[in-house]
This record gives structure tokens, sequence and C-alpha cells, in this order.
């Protein structure tokens, strides 16, 4: 196993990495429960393909336009890149979930200079303003993987995030945080996004030994109990403009606008349409808590509301697959999604996606 602990303590000492000491880098995981099973973790990674699939040719449109053109989707969307074939095909979201796995499996656990130079290797489809520039820093002018990412509270972090647990499913050990932190800092390095993707690591690890769905509030007091700590009192503005007055910490907008929605049991587009749902952490967070804090017990019933009722949505949806496929497992989700999903993350490499799942469950899972 690799041990990420001290690189992280160095790197905060250092001010490398935007994120604030706290207890949950020490804090071991718990031990999955004996009968845990490997399909909760196949749940999961095809979540996160088969949410970006379901989403990506419709990406972008505000909810009623695209219910305009499509109605109610609950199917792979044919399009350009399907030859018009109702069949799943993949954006940056499926490419970096699965290449970060790749490279996991590769090193036998997080070498964040090897998963950087990953990143770089291939072409990414629908790539991020963020990504792409810490493309730029560390392909085109070599600047060290711990110095290329952005201050940005972009979701390109947030959406590949879920393999990072993989390698600790039989080894408990803090590093699992820390490499959740690293992860991000490649390319999105600011507190938000560090304390985000940390957080949401925490809940997915919490979610692989449950059996049955928690209450709605769980998931946000999950989320705000670590990421307050790691986040702190950042000082950040929300895009859209009815909640521009806001100035403060992306975990408390949080707190403060899923609790209030939940509250007055607003439906998810209205949820959505009042805190946006594009591609900044200010919109995505609140999108994704909201949803599985409202629909998680139907894996998918939560996925579709994802792609039809958010604009980002193909992200939005991979980030909550991940979550219910969690969950649920490889039983809670649709066999037609899984039976229709190319499995590429590439343009000429067809069912990659369940090949690399096979090659994770012989790294990392023995029982």
């Amino acid at each position: 196993m690799i041990d990420n602990t001290n690189l992280i303590q160095d790197l905060i000492s250092k001010g490398a990495i935007r994120i604030r000491n706290s207890p949950i880098f020490s804090k071991t995981p718990k031990h999955l429960p004996s009968d845990f099973d490997f399909s909760k973790v196949e749940g999961m990674l095809l979540g996160v393909a088969i949410g970006d699939a379901l989403g990506a040719t419709t990406e972008g449109k505000l909810p009623a336009d695209r219910h305009l053109l499509f109605g109610e989707i609950r199917n792979y969307v044919p399009g350009r890149r399907s030859n018009n074939l109702t069949i799943g095909v993949p954006t940056d979201d499926t490419q970096l979930t699965f290449w970060t796995l790749q490279q996991l499996i590769q090193d036998g656990g997080l070498v964040p200079d090897n998963l950087a130079k990953r990143f770089c290797k291939h072409r990414i489809r629908g790539i991020g303003n963020t990504t792409k520039e810490y493309i730029r820093n560390y392909k085109d002018r070599h600047v060290p993987w711990y110095a290329a990412g952005l201050d940005s509270l972009g979701n390109g972090a947030f959406m590949r995030i879920a393999p990072i647990l993989v390698p600790y499913l039989e080894i408990s050990n803090p590093s699992m945080y820390a490499d959740a932190a690293l992860d991000t800092m490649i390319t999105h390095n600011a507190f938000g996004n560090t304390a985000t993707c940390v957080a949401f690591v925490n809940m997915l690890w919490e979610l692989l030994a449950m059996s049955s769905p928690p209450e709605p509030y769980w998931w946000l007091d999950v989320y705000c109990s670590v990421a307050q700590g790691l986040e702190g009192n950042s000082q950040y503005r929300p895009r859209i403009s009815n909640l521009a007055h806001y100035q403060g910490p992306l975990w408390q907008f949080t707190e403060k606008v899923v609790r209030e929605a939940l509250r007055r049991r607003m439906t998810v587009l209205e949820a959505c349409s009042w805190w946006g749902s594009g591609a900044s952490l200010f919109e995505t967070v609140p999108s994704v808590l909201y949803i599985l804090a409202t629909n998680a017990a139907n894996a998918e019933e939560a996925i579709i509301r994802a792609v039809n009722d958010t604009k980002d949505n193909d992200t939005i949806a991979a980030i909550v697959g991940a979550a219910v496929g969690a969950l649920h497992g490889l039983k809670g989700i649709p066999q037609h999604w899984v039976e229709g999903l190319t499995g590429r993350t590439r343009s000429s490499d067809d069912g990659e996606v369940f090949r690399l799942i096979f090659k994770a469950k012989k790294a990392f899972w023995s029982r």
C-alpha cells in the first residue's frame, strides 16, 4: 500500500495545497462489513459511467429546453457520437474516472505525478477550462504536479474522485483521505474543491457499508461535518445572480440552501433552478446532495432526476450515480443501462470500463 499521509502534511505545512489540516487526515476508515460484496464497488464505478452517458448528448441545456426537445429522458439519447444508436458513450467524466482507476491499479495506489501524466496522455472529450489549463501547465510549461492545478471551483475533480477509495477496500488507512485531497489538487487546487472531494470520498465509504438508505438530512450533515473542517472560512461567491449576495465558504452556502429546500419540500427542478445546476461547485454540490436527499432510495430515479432536472447533467448524474451505486450496488442499476453502455474511455476501446473494474477487483479485493 502507498501511504500518502506524510505527503499531505508536508504540502499543507508548505501552503502548497489549499486545504486546512483536519483530524480526518489521521482518521482510519471503518472496516467494511464481513459480508461486503464487491458489486457495490461495481455499482459505484458503473454509476459514474452510466450517469455520464445518460446526460452526455443533452449536456448544458436548460432543463425546460431539454424537455421540449426530448421529453423525459429515461435511456441513452442517440447522437452523432453514438452513430444515432441508443447506446451509452462517454465524456470526460468517465474518461478521467477510469483513467484514475487504471493508474491506481498500475501503481498499487496513488502516485500523484503518475496520475498527472495519465491525464495528459489521451484526448479528453468535453474537457473543462480548468483541466485544459492544468494540461498546459503540466505538459507544455513543465510545471510540477503539485503546482500545476488551478484555484478553481469547477466540478472536474469532484466528478472523477470515486475510484480513490478502491485501494483501501481491504486495508483501512487514513491515507485514503490524503489521496482524495491529492487527486483533487492535481487539477483543482481550491479550498472548496479539496474539501468537497474529501467529504464525498468519506460519504462514499460510509455508503458502501450501508444496507439501506440513510434519512434525507444525512447527506447534508455528513458532507458539512467533513467539509467545514477542511475548507474553514474561505470566501467565495456563487455565480448565479439571485444568490450573488452571499460571500463565504462553499460548505456553509450548501448547508443553508439545501436545508431550506428540504424544509420547503421543493422538487429537484425547483431547487436546482434556485441555486443553479452548472459546473461551479456552488451549483453542483447542492444539486447532488439535494437529489440524493430526496431520491436516493431509488437509484434509477435519482439518476433520472439528475439527467432531466439539471444543466450540467452528465457530471451531476455521474456523481449521483457513484453515490447511489455505492449504496445499492450493481443490482440497483437498471440492467438495460448496463447492457447499453459501450464501456469506452477512448474511441476504440469498447468494454474498457468493465475490464478495468475486473482488474481492480483482482488487484484490491481477495474475498
